[in-house]
């Protein structure tokens, strides 16, 4: 939907096939604006910042500061935070600096460390 939607997006996976099945079948539905990095999500993907904005499908255990210094100015950045009690937040950044907004209650699979 983001690739509808954007000129680029990065998507960041830890699990290789998972990367591999999801490139398969966005290419088959011609999308080619799609970048694809097989690395763990919490530093994020530093090469391709700033971004506008940063979406996470996995709940952080606390909002991650690298996250954030990639993000532009103007940017913003929507997340789950929590372990048993997960929040959905959305954080901007304008030139002064962070606003972080605990928006509603969700239900996210962990932010897990590592490369599978």
């Amino acid at each position: 939907m983001l690739a509808r939607l954007v000129k680029e997006v990065y998507t960041l996976e830890r699990i290789a096939p998972l990367m591999d099945k999801a490139r398969r079948h966005l290419r088959d539905l011609r999308f080619y604006n799609v970048r694809y990095k097989h690395v763990d999500g919490h530093e994020g993907y530093p090469e391709g910042a700033p971004y506008d904005g940063i979406l996470m499908a996995a709940s952080a255990t606390h909002v991650p500061e690298a996250l954030k210094q990639q993000l532009a100015v103007g940017g913003r950045m929507v997340l789950p935070v929590g372990i048993d009690d997960q929040w959905l937040y959305v954080i901007d950044r304008d030139a002064k600096g962070f606003t972080e907004k605990r928006c509603a209650g969700v239900r996210f699979v962990p932010l897990l460390t590592g490369l599978a």
